[in-house]
């Protein structure tokens, strides 16, 4: 699977984003994204901030799992409780296979069908996204307390960055 993580501001301006692969099943953590795909990777997360918008005051949870989904993508979403927003958007894709097979067909990313089935909405990959979710918040919040760095500001920390890309290797 390939992930891209943004974290978005209560204005939804972009605080940080990052392209993610999965470490799982001899993955070796790099991103599998075409570059149509990647560059797409953002508008799908804005788009689907209507629908967090909907499950935010239907749902108390931090944790609102899968909200979205366009073509073979699933969108997760955590919320803190200042209101800024994770969004994780993950793409299956089978191993050892060209996950830019049918990608530059229709909208999107495509008819794609592994041939290994991956379930982004599986109750193990709902709870790794969970656990993900939950390290980065604690980095994310020791990251906001540092008087150097602004609350609305972009987090352009290289040890953030090294600390969320540890999460997703640990539980992506």
């Amino acid at each position: 699977m390939s992930y891209y993580f943004t974290i978005l501001s209560t204005r939804d301006t972009p605080l940080f984003s990052l392209a993610l692969g999965t470490a799982k099943a001899g993955g070796d953590s790099t991103p599998r994204f075409p570059p149509q795909a990647l560059q797409l990777c953002p508008y799908l997360l804005h788009a689907s901030l209507d629908f967090v918008d909907e499950a935010q005051f239907a749902n108390p949870a931090m944790y609102l799992k899968r909200i979205d989904a366009f073509a073979s993508a699933s969108i997760s979403c955590f919320i803190t409780p200042t209101s800024t927003r994770f969004l994780l958007l993950h793409l299956p894709h089978a191993p050892n296979t060209n996950p830019q097979a049918g990608m530059g067909e229709g909208r999107g990313f495509g008819p794609f069908v592994p041939a290994v089935p991956m379930n982004p909405a599986s109750p193990q990959a709902e709870e790794a996204v969970r656990q993900f979710f939950g390290e980065v918040f604690e980095v994310w919040i020791k990251a906001q307390m540092s008087p150097f760095q602004d609350g609305e500001g972009k987090l352009g920390s290289p040890v953030f960055r090294e600390r969320v890309r540890a999460a997703g290797r640990k539980y992506l």
